[in-house]
């Protein structure tokens, strides 16, 4: 499993931290034994988790901004965990309302020891943490409008909303300009190698004036 993730890790390009492919793979090893017992994703095969999960987590990684990273609505912990492991010089913490999705996100940062990494039990509206993040990123969570409405307070000062999305958003984005939300954005498309089907987008979001 090891080899596999090194060949995908090869195609993004720019060199990773030292034991990258080893704890990705573990990554996979561990959502692949609990999908058995707990449906945490309905990807079973493990070369599609490799390219749908882990790459198209770490294509976003040049977007993450500053120290601090909130990742809404996580899931099973993608992007957050791939993204931590890729960069531990950032603290991310992952947030979503599934408990058994928390409890893996959990267990694997013990089990990687990724002490850059917090996992939390909360609606992104109900969670407060005092402070804002430098970075906020939801996969594929909701519509552009219901994002900013969900997490958008949780977005720093200087900071950015990376809202991670499949084709084009061009209703989403209609919607948002219409609703004349004094956010700014720009979109870029994203690579994801090995990507069969479809294409990747990232919104990036930023607190200002209106487009």
């Amino acid at each position: 499993m090891t080899k596999q993730v090194e060949a995908a890790l090869g195609r993004l390009g720019p060199a990773f931290p030292r034991g990258t492919a080893e704890k990705l793979a573990t990554l996979i090893d561990e959502l692949e034994k609990w999908n058995r017992k707990v449906n945490l994703t309905a990807i079973r095969d493990r070369n599609e988790m490799i390219t749908s999960h882990l790459l198209d987590s770490l294509v976003v990684a040049p977007l993450i901004e500053g120290d601090t990273v909130l990742d809404v609505g996580t899931g099973p912990g993608f992007p957050g965990l791939p993204l931590a492991i890729v960069q531990p010089e950032r603290r991310f913490t992952l947030l979503d309302s599934n408990l058994k999705k928390i409890m893996f996100v959990q267990h694997v940062a013990g089990l990687l020891g990724l002490e850059n990494v917090s996992a939390h039990r909360a609606r992104a509206e109900d969670y407060a943490p005092g402070h804002g993040f430098d970075t906020v990123i939801a996969r594929a969570l909701a519509a552009l409008p219901q994002l900013v409405e969900m997490a958008g307070h949780h977005v720093g000062e200087n900071g950015v909303f990376v809202a991670m999305k499949g084709r084009y958003p061009d209703e989403e984005l209609d919607d948002f300009e219409k609703q004349n939300l004094p956010w700014t954005h720009t979109v870029t498309e994203l690579d994801v190698p090995g990507l069969v089907q479809g294409s990747r987008h990232a919104v990036l979001l930023r607190p200002g004036s209106t487009t």
